[in-house]
């Protein structure tokens, strides 16, 4: 059975940084893709970013230069280091894994998908 737990949500100031975890476990396949998504109130899922089990990554314009994902491929575990966070980043995130083509506009064939942490930035 895979699960995904995400951590490191919570509230913080506009220009403040967040680091996100998410560990994946029952998850078996050598080729993989994770990803971060997230979904503000009244508002579409969003990819964010995403990292490949060979490590190439793709992250969305709307917060390059501020966001980076990285992975431990040894504890199956992700990150998403958020810096200079701004209010429009306020949303539910949450981490998803599967072996599909790795991009976050691959948001609608993610099988597995973690319970989300919610991110708050207030201005």
């Amino acid at each position: 059975q895979v699960q995904l737990q995400e951590s490191g949500g919570g509230s913080v100031q506009s220009g403040g940084s967040l680091r996100l975890s998410c560990a994946a476990s029952g998850y078996t396949a050598s080729r993989y893709c994770m990803g971060w998504f997230r979904q503000g109130l009244g508002s579409e899922r969003e990819g964010v970013a995403t990292i490949a089990s060979d490590g190439r990554t793709h992250v969305a314009d709307s917060v390059k230069g501020r966001f980076t994902i990285s992975q431990d491929n040894a504890k199956r575990t992700s990150y998403l280091q958020m810096n200079n966070l701004k209010a429009e980043d306020t949303a539910m995130y949450y981490c998803a894994a599967d072996s599909v083509p790795c991009s976050p506009a691959s948001v609608q064939r993610f099988a597995y998908w973690g319970q989300g942490t919610q991110v708050t930035v207030s201005s």
